[in-house]
């Protein structure tokens, strides 16, 4: 397999609503992680950070010209390997242990990261079995609730388990954006991982069933439109047998979308 070189490793695309996508061309869509980006008046925010094989920082220019958050949706290998390359890093509590100490197992490297993933190998001497996520200790523990604050744009917090314990989405309810990570994304949903839970990824579809969304930015694939957005989830809970109605009088309380917690930086 050819090796591709460092310049060549990231692609940017500028979308709409400020957003732009950063991404990895030479690794195949399904585990290709959608990076994002958004400049905010006092700090820009970075929506994980990919696999970490290339630096992020030195090959993405604008990623080190303003202070920068970076948030991990969840602390699988694809989504947070270049965390360690900035200062502000922010994940939810129940996988910030992971974030600071990853394995091979917890980060599903173990299960994923091979070189059939790629369609060019990652410059220099690069082993899949001998791949490590780097520590990147939290800066910033984030909960339910909680507000992102950029200056001129505000982002919710939601806890959203299922395919992983600590897994969030974002949301701006000013602009009907939501970054969903991969609670939701228009391919093949994994929740059959050993941090996987079935009961409360159903709970969390239903939760994000309800936001009025205008687009979805999901942690994989193409971005998509309120109508997906809704057809997807249905499919997944009729797929596991559940009706498509919500009903709001069964879900616990943590569940309910208006804001709360703590805001702050």
């Amino acid at each position: 397999m050819r090796i591709a070189t460092p310049e060549t490793w990231y692609e940017t695309t500028r979308l709409a609503d400020g957003v732009t996508l950063i991404g990895e061309p030479h690794i195949k869509p399904f585990y290709r992680c959608n990076i994002w980006h958004l400049r905010g008046r006092d700090r820009d925010l970075l929506i994980d950070s990919g696999m970490g094989v290339v630096s992020l920082r030195a090959q993405v220019a604008f990623l080190a010209e303003r202070p920068v958050l970076a948030v991990a949706t969840h602390t699988h290998f694809d989504h947070v390997g270049s965390h360690h390359e900035f200062a502000d890093r922010a994940v939810h509590a129940a996988e910030s242990g992971i974030l600071a100490a990853p394995d091979r197992p917890r980060t599903l490297a173990d299960k994923y990261v091979a070189a059939e993933i790629f369609t060019a190998l990652p410059p220099g001497d690069f082993s899949a079995a001998a791949y490590r996520v780097t520590p990147a200790p939290a800066t910033r523990i984030l909960a339910d609730g909680d507000a992102i604050d950029l200056g001129d744009r505000r982002f919710e917090v939601l806890h959203v388990p299922g395919h992983s314990p600590g897994s969030i989405a974002l949301w701006e309810a000013a602009t009907g954006i939501l970054f969903a990570g991969d609670a939701t994304y228009d391919g093949p949903l994994i929740d059959d991982s050993d941090d996987s839970n079935i009961d409360d990824y159903i709970a969390s579809m239903e939760r994000l069933r309800r936001l009025p969304v205008r687009v979805v930015h999901g942690g994989h694939f193409p971005s998509f439109g309120p109508d997906r957005h809704r057809e997807l989830i249905d499919e997944y809970l009729a797929g596991k047998g559940r009706a498509i109605a919500v009903d709001r009088d069964r879900l616990p309380s943590s569940f309910e979308t208006r804001p709360r917690g703590r805001s702050s930086r």
